[in-house]
C-alpha cells in the first residue's frame, strides 16, 4: 500500500505490517482512505481528527451548494407598501440563507407607457436590501419586465437576519434577560380571636355586665 504521513508526506509503498507498526509508534491510526487505486492509498492520522475533517468537507460542499441556490421574488409597478415590505422580508430570509435572489417586475398593459415606476420600486426595493446583499448588474429593462439579479453579501459584511434577532413584543431585540422571580410574601400574622365579652350569666336574658347585686349576701328575716 502507498503510505502517507501524519503531515501529508508520502512515505513510499509499505507493507501492512509495516504500516501498522509506525502508526503504534506515533500512536495515531491506519485509515485507507483510496480503497480503489493502486495500490491502496492508507494514512497516518487520528481517526477523530480524520472523521471531523471530512465533516467539515461535507459541510462547506453544502454550503457552496446551498449558495448556487436562487430564489424569484416577482414585484408589480402599483404593489402595495405593505406587500412590498413582505417581499423585502423574503428576500432578506434569502440573502442571510445564501442564496441568490432573482427580481422580476412585470408591467401589465398600459403601465409599459409609465417604465419610471417600475424602477422606482425596483430602487426602493434594492435600497432595503443594501445591509444583506448588492445588485449583480444594474436593473434593466427586458420585453415587459424589469430583470436583476441580487447576491448575498460575505458574512463577515453582511447584516443580521432581523426576524432571527427579535425578541418577545415589547422587548428589545436580541437575547433577553429572565426577569427575576417575584419576592414572596410571608403570610399575614394571625390575629388572636377577641375574648368573650360577657360571661355565660351576663348572656341570659336581662343580665347586666358587672351587676353589683351579685356580691350581695340575703339573709332570711
Amino acid at each position: 500500500m502507498r503510505l502517507i504521513g501524519v503531515d501529508g508526506k508520502q512515505l513510499g509503498i509499505v507493507s501492512l505490517a509495516e504500516g501498522l507498526t509506525l502508526a503504534r509508534q506515533q500512536g495515531v491510526d491506519l485509515v485507507e482512505i483510496a480503497a480503489t487505486a493502486t495500490p491502496p492509498v492508507c494514512r497516518l492520522v487520528d481517526f477523530g481528527k480524520f472523521r471531523y475533517e471530512l465533516a467539515k468537507k461535507e459541510k462547506d460542499s453544502k454550503k457552496r451548494q446551498h449558495a448556487n441556490k436562487v430564489k424569484e421574488i416577482q414585484l408589480s409597478a402599483k404593489i402595495d407598501p405593505h406587500d412590498l415590505g413582505v417581499k423585502v422580508g423574503h428576500a432578506i430570509d434569502f440573502l442571510c440563507d445564501d442564496m441568490k435572489v432573482k427580481v422580476a417586475l412585470r408591467f401589465r398593459g398600459r403601465e409599459m407607457a409609465h417604465t419610471e415606476f417600475g424602477f422606482q420600486v425596483v430602487a426602493k426595493f434594492l435600497k432595503e436590501l443594501e445591509p444583506y446583499g448588492h445588485p449583480d448588474f444594474e436593473p434593466k429593462l427586458v420585453g415587459r419586465a424589469i430583470n436583476l439579479m441580487v447576491s448575498p453579501l460575505p458574512r463577515n459584511k453582511r447584516a443580521k437576519n432581523p426576524r432571527q434577532s427579535e425578541g418577545p413584543p415589547g422587548e428589545p431585540s436580541g437575547t433577553t434577560e429572565p426577569k427575576p422571580p417575584a419576592p414572596i410574601k410571608p403570610p399575614p400574622p394571625k390575629v388572636p380571636a377577641p375574648a368573650q365579652a360577657q360571661t355565660e350569666s351576663d348572656q341570659r336574658p336581662g343580665g347586666f355586665t358587672n351587676n353589683p347585686f351579685t356580691q350581695l349576701e340575703i339573709r332570711p328575716g
